[in-house]
């Protein structure tokens, strides 16, 4: 075990997996709220109008969240090949699976009588009732988001390694934004229509297409910003593994 783990690469593998799982993790649970982005940058909304609705660019808060798992999804996909992100999104899956069965019990669990008013005077009067309304929100985010997100991990690696054998080892950003932009395609649309439509909120299919429509646009501009960091990683990548051992890495990944 002690040989293992002194393995640069293997290192590398479980740290990528890590974070990936956890933003993954964490966005799900967070997911669950709607945020107005000039409201939160405090200008004045853009009333922008998508299929007869208007107002502020809303997203689920997991999107700010979501581009970093696209640069470590892509990350792992150049040094590790399909069979790590594959791994990796059923390892994801595994434990927002976890996640989700706890807070299934935890809103089961009976509360305290002097908890459910604990917070009244910062004007939640039943704490209990707030808190299977998040909760219980989130399971439908997580249950539409685990379809979706295992959906866009494998359309991803698949259309990421098709661009590679087009381009070979150039073109770093294409692959990356390449597969980003089809599989984010279809987990936008997938996780707010089971979240949001299916669940309890019952939205309509104008709301649906308009907020789904932003939320994508919104994937798209951050995966092109954050083009700069999936080229920095790499040069991490290089820089800790050597230039031997990464270009040995990326071989292998292509292979697979």
């Amino acid at each position: 075990m002690t040989r293992t783990l002194d393995d640069r690469a293997v290192r590398l593998f479980i740290a990528l997996a890590a974070f990936l799982c956890v933003n993954a993790v964490l966005a799900e649970f967070i997911g669950v709220k709607i945020f107005a982005l000039e409201d939160t940058l405090g200008i004045a909304p853009l009333q922008w109008n998508l299929f007869g609705e208007s107002g502020s660019l809303s997203f689920t808060v997991g999107t700010l969240l979501w581009p970093f798992v696209f640069v470590l999804t892509d990350t792992i996909n150049e040094f590790f090949g399909r069979k790590g992100v594959r791994f990796i999104s059923w390892v994801a899956v595994a434990l927002i699976v976890y996640g989700f069965l706890f807070a299934f019990l935890a809103i089961k669990t009976a509360p305290a009588g002097w908890w459910i008013s604990a917070a009244a005077n910062q004007g939640v009067p039943d704490y209990q009732a707030a808190f299977a309304a998040i909760f219980g929100q989130g399971m439908w985010s997580i249950g539409g988001s685990i379809v979706a997100f295992l959906l866009g991990q494998l359309i991803d690696v698949s259309v990421f390694h098709r661009i590679r054998n087009v381009t070979g080892e150039k073109h770093v950003w294409l692959r990356a934004t390449g597969s980003t932009a089809v599989s984010q395609l279809v987990d936008s649309f997938v996780v707010i229509y089971i979240a949001f439509v299916l669940g309890p909120q019952h939205w309509s299919m104008q709301r649906f297409l308009a907020i789904s429509t932003v939320n994508y646009g919104y994937k798209m501009l951050a995966a092109v910003a954050m083009i700069p960091l999936l080229y920095l990683m790499r040069h991490a990548i290089r820089a800790y593994l050597g230039h031997e051992r990464e270009e040995q890495l990326r071989m292998e990944a292509a292979a697979d």
